[in-house]
């Protein structure tokens, strides 16, 4: 019999979640940086260097890699033959009540504060629990003695782009997989993996195609030695096939949208053929432990070699120069899609919750607490900041979760600049185009980067929003890429097939 103390399994997965949020696995930073060598398309070289110096500062800072810190997720796999030992009061903890306290605490730690994105009562007022509350576990018993966890920061820009089918037995799975690309788009901030899940019942399928995410990557490994297994020839094939559509990093095309395709199988009823499939972004964010004799799990600091040869800054910056605090309609239909703008001066931020509020107020006809006439608006919402910081990470979000505000705002209110990532809906392009505004996209996934061009930001509407509340930045040399003109002309090539609710 295994007795192991419920402080030890707390802490362990509370420093898990710490260790997680500002260091990328290791075998994850070698992918990147093979991307980068062989990327040949400036902007997809681009996104890819920001990724990696954004994954070099965090780690180094202790700070996180992406301002979406995730929704924590605990596997278990637990000997029948373990017993959990709690000296303090009240019955012992359950698993479950465990991982809720070690989220908590992880979520609310003095020296690096992580974003709470959970939300209770999902058809109602969707109120933020505050500490990101409660963990997703999964448990698996097993014979024996054993006790280990992957513990996994998951961001929400890779959830809503899951998708399911049940085909039929005779159909290619391949197909099906590749068919699914161009209709995600890029809001799930490739380069990631992709995790498919196939037989089983519809919920394992889903449920396999996320747990295949949290492996090392070793496709390079398995395209030398060659498939041996059917599993191996599917993911080779959609390995392949994939990065031939060119969709490319961030969307921007190039020769990278995945990283690795990971597939996990389970015995099905014969007339069924599930397949999931879930992707892992830019963010990628796990570490996998079994618990020591005695104490908690120790995660002890990478070594800074994997990030040789990256540089501590992105290297100096052609752009056009461009001035918030006096920006006119006339600057901005001087923007082709696919310049780089540096910006500076005053930038409001706004995401779901604010966009709800401020189009119920128009229809109300009532004022907004903040005038947008002439103003650019970034799609975020932050991480709370450490003392030195003016903000914590805040890279952008996803930006077609905004479309359907975009005609009303952009009518009704002057708005003239939008920022956020990934591609905009042809609602949202035509009205760009109706009102001669313009989209500016910026790198998922490099949130603590961008974090380092904000001199200041204050809350300035909707406080009670948290981290949707609207805030005033004050930003020097923020890169972006107009990514929609005022033309209308995208540079774009990929569009989602519907607008979901993500990161």
């Amino acid at each position: 019999m295994r007795v192991v103390e419920a402080s030890d399994i707390e802490t362990s997965i509370a420093d898990a979640l710490q260790a997680v949020s500002h260091t990328h696995p290791a075998d994850f930073v070698r992918a990147l940086k093979a991307a980068h060598a062989v990327e040949t398309q400036a902007p997809a070289r681009n996104a890819l260097l920001q990724l990696l110096i954004n994954s070099k500062l965090s780690a180094r800072a202790r700070r996180p890699v992406c301002q979406d810190t995730g929704v924590a997720h605990v596997y278990v796999t637990m000997g029948m033959d373990v017993r959990i030992r709690h000296d303090g009061p009240g019955p012992t903890p359950s698993l479950q009540a465990l991982a809720n306290r070690a989220v908590a605490r992880a979520y609310g730690c003095e020296s690096n504060p992580l974003r709470a994105s959970m939300i209770q009562d999902p058809l109602g007022a969707r109120r933020n629990t505050r500490d990101n509350t409660p963990a997703i576990l999964q448990l698996e018993l097993v014979e024996g003695e054993e006790l280990a966890f992957t513990v996994v920061a998951k961001g929400g820009g890779g959830d809503v782009k899951t998708r399911y089918a049940m085909l039929n037995p005779s159909d290619s799975i391949a197909d099906w997989v590749v068919s699914q690309l161009p209709g995600m788009g890029a809001g799930w901030c490739p380069p990631g993996v992709l995790g498919l899940g196939i037989g089983g019942t519809p919920e394992q399928a889903v449920a396999m195609a996320k747990r295949a995410l949290f492996s090392e990557i070793d496709m390079s490994a398995l395209l030398r030695r060659g498939a041996g297994t059917p599993e191996e020839r599917l993911r080779t094939e959609v390995f392949q096939r994939i990065n031939a559509l060119g969709i490319g990093p961030q969307g921007l095309g190039g020769a990278t949208t995945v990283l690795d395709v990971k597939v996990a199988t389970a015995p099905s009823h014969a007339a069924l053929l599930p397949v999931a499939l879930v992707p892992n972004c830019a963010a990628t964010r796990f570490v996998s432990f079994e618990m020591p004799a005695a104490g908690p799990a120790r995660f002890p600091p990478p070594d800074p070699a994997i990030w040789e040869g990256i540089p501590d800054a992105l290297p100096a910056q052609e752009g056009r120069r461009v001035d918030l605090d006096t920006l006119t309609q006339a600057e901005v239909s001087g923007w082709a899609a696919g310049d780089t703008l540096l910006l500076s001066g005053k930038l409001l931020t706004g995401r779901d919750a604010a966009h709800k509020r401020m189009a119920d107020l128009l229809a109300q006809g009532e004022p907004l607490p903040v005038p947008l006439r002439g103003r650019a608006l970034y799609y975020v919402g932050p991480v709370d900041p450490v003392p030195g910081e003016a903000v914590g990470p805040a890279g952008p979000t996803t930006a077609t979760r905004m479309d359907k505000f975009m005609p009303q705002l952009l009518a009704e209110t002057g708005l003239l600049v939008t920022i956020g990532k990934a591609e905009r809906g042809s609602s949202a392009i035509k009205a760009i185009k109706a009102h001669g505004a313009a989209y500016l996209s910026a790198v998922g996934g490099a949130a603590y980067l961008v974090a380092q061009t904000i001199q200041s930001a204050r809350v300035v509407a909707f406080a009670d929003l948290g981290m949707e509340a609207i805030y005033e930045f004050e930003v020097r040399d923020m890169p972006v890429t107009v990514a929609v003109d005022a033309r209308g002309k995208t540079t774009y090539t990929v569009f989602p097939l519907a607008v979901e609710p993500s990161a």
